[in-house]
């Protein structure tokens, strides 16, 4: 009886370890549970959604008023000539691309820095005028953006830097009940030429760049 009781007792022990090594698993419960959560909620806890190719392109790019800028017509310039209060003052870029300042006449500025268009003012002067000129140039204002097509009140407006595409789409009173939404078609002026793409609605806008919305079909 003794040797069928110890039997008995292994048994029983044996069947109480295979029961605890099937439930002290913990881990393996946050799959299907994360599984059930996006399937009831369409994400699960806890996890971020994966970044999409717009989301990247929606990343604003400032524009810079330094070297990098480079000038053209619309542009309002601030031309300060040191110690020279006649000449100091406020010039637009006409649509020849230039300013016209006295003593010196017309200055191109159109593809040229604002670095650069200081020099330039400078070399003028000094040739027969000022002895040693000090010019800095600043932009007072950019060239004014365009938006056509399906938005409320197309035309010309005034641009601001880091502005995109969705906030030039909101000065134009927003889109029409016909517009498509999703993307629009973007139009840049550049030193190399233009350029024309499809771009989504975060992208940054520039200074004398042309927005089209188009129309849906359907």
């Amino acid at each position: 009886m003794r040797v069928a009781h110890a039997i008995i007792f292994c048994l029983l022990a044996a069947l109480a370890l295979s029961g605890c090594m099937r439930t002290s698993g913990p881990v393996a419960m946050a799959q299907p549970q994360g599984d059930l959560d996006s399937f009831a909620y369409g994400q699960a806890y806890g996890m971020a959604p994966a970044p999409t190719a717009m989301a990247y392109a929606a990343v604003p790019t400032p524009v810079r008023s330094g070297t990098a800028y480079r000038l053209d017509a619309g542009d309002k310039l601030r031309v300060v000539v040191y110690g020279q209060e006649g000449l100091t003052n406020t010039y637009a870029i006409d649509a020849g691309g230039a300013i016209t300042m006295p003593l010196i006449g017309a200055v191109p500025a159109r593809g040229r820095t604002p670095a650069g268009l200081a020099s330039e003012i400078a070399g003028k002067l000094r040739n027969g005028y000022i002895r040693d000129p000090s010019v800095a140039v600043e932009i007072e204002s950019y060239r004014p953006f365009f938006i056509l097509g399906e938005v409320a009140a197309p035309g010309q407006y005034p641009y601001v830097p880091n502005m995109s595409v969705e906030s030039a789409v909101a000065i134009a009173g927003g889109f029409s009940p016909r517009a498509r939404r999703d993307r629009v078609t973007l139009t840049h002026a550049g030193g190399s030429g233009s350029s024309r793409v499809v771009v989504p609605l975060g992208t940054t806008l520039g200074p004398g760049d042309t927005v089209l919305v188009g129309e849906r079909w359907f």
